[in-house]
């Protein structure tokens, strides 16, 4: 089988699993990410040569106290967290030489970059209040418009490289191309979603082309320091969790804390 075939069935399967879990139920949805959560604390934890055990045991406090009873959780305070970590990751990428993390930092950035994004996603489709699983749908869409047009739109016509030393192959137009293509996306959105108005579904858009291509990079970031390609192999021919969901996980506490907002 074809590395292009075995990525296709891989990628439909993965699809298929996000959308159908997150529309049956909400005990589907916190499985599911639950388990996301604790691929990904693992996965993470080898880039940055963090305890393996560690991390999971972590991760499994974290999914048990959802789990348990959501409301003990001071998700505005860790969804606020998160940003922080995420923010003070960006700055990192305009720092050329190579960071030397110690313990403590490494665990800061793992609750931050890890458990407090994901626990961002699993609280974001009960943001109005009751499960809204249409929320985390209209996420995924817009994430998965911007990354496409932004692959089509930066072979088609891009030259002008949006951050060479971490992605080479990502350009201004992309971008450009990829956040034009979401904003109409959320228009149409907008008429079908009507939990959220349509300026909500376009500053909707907006964060996630410029959070989610962030989220890219960041994640391309710890790869170029571990000196590997995919952050895991549980997904044939896309990589692990965190390859899949880099985006995402950027994305999710800036939607949160924006929706509490608005």
């Amino acid at each position: 089988m074809s590395e292009s075939v075995t990525r296709a069935i891989s990628g439909v399967i993965y699809i298929a699993l996000l959308i159908g879990a997150t529309l049956y139920s909400p005990l589907t949805f916190e499985v599911l990410f639950g388990f996301f959560m604790f691929v990904a604390s693992f996965e993470f934890a080898k880039l940055i040569k963090l305890p393996k055990s560690l991390a999971m045991i972590i991760a499994l406090m974290a999914i048990s106290c959802v789990f348990w009873d959501r409301d003990i959780m001071p998700i505005n305070a860790i969804a606020i967290f998160a940003v922080v970590i995420l923010l003070a990751l960006l700055a990192e990428l305009f720092t050329t030489r190579k960071p030397n993390r110690s313990f403590p930092i490494k665990i800061i950035i793992f609750l931050g970059y890890i458990i407090a994004t994901f626990t961002a996603i699993l609280y974001l489709p009960f943001v109005k209040g009751d499960y809204t699983p249409n929320i985390i749908i209209g996420m995924m869409i817009l994430i998965w418009t911007n990354d496409t047009f932004a692959y089509i739109v930066g072979k088609k016509i891009g030259k002008n490289k949006l951050f060479e030393r971490i992605s080479p192959k990502k350009t201004i137009e992309g971008f450009a191309g990829g956040l034009i293509f979401s904003i109409i996306a959320s228009i149409i959105l907008s008429q079908f979603f009507d939990f959220f108005s349509m300026i909500v579904w376009i500053s909707s858009a907006i964060f996630v082309s410029i959070f989610g291509t962030i989220g890219d990079l960041v994640e391309s970031h710890f790869k170029r320091e571990a000196g590997v390609k995919d952050s895991g192999s549980i997904m044939p021919g896309h990589g692990g969790i965190l390859d899949r969901l880099d985006s995402v996980i950027f994305v999710a506490p800036f939607l949160y804390l924006i929706y509490q907002i608005l």
